[in-house]
């Protein structure tokens, strides 16, 4: 996958590895997105912009119960 961008995400409510385990799915749910890495409170994914919107990578984290933002 060509990573066009990288993008540092803040997340909200996370305090342990399900947590983790939790937006990773989401994460891998979306089509042009290459995890990085996943800790509590943040996560730094690579997106195709071709593909992805970062609002939509987001959007996915906040869907699941854990407010995001762009770091």
């Amino acid at each position: 996958m060509q990573n066009d961008s990288v993008l540092k995400i803040a997340i909200e409510g996370m305090h342990c590895g399900g947590c983790v385990r939790r937006v990773t799915a989401a994460l891998a749910r979306l089509d042009g997105v290459e995890i990085h890495a996943v800790d509590v409170g943040e996560a730094e994914v690579g997106y195709d912009a071709a593909r992805v919107e970062p609002q939509e990578i987001l959007d996915a984290v906040s869907g699941i119960g854990f407010p995001a933002r762009a770091a």
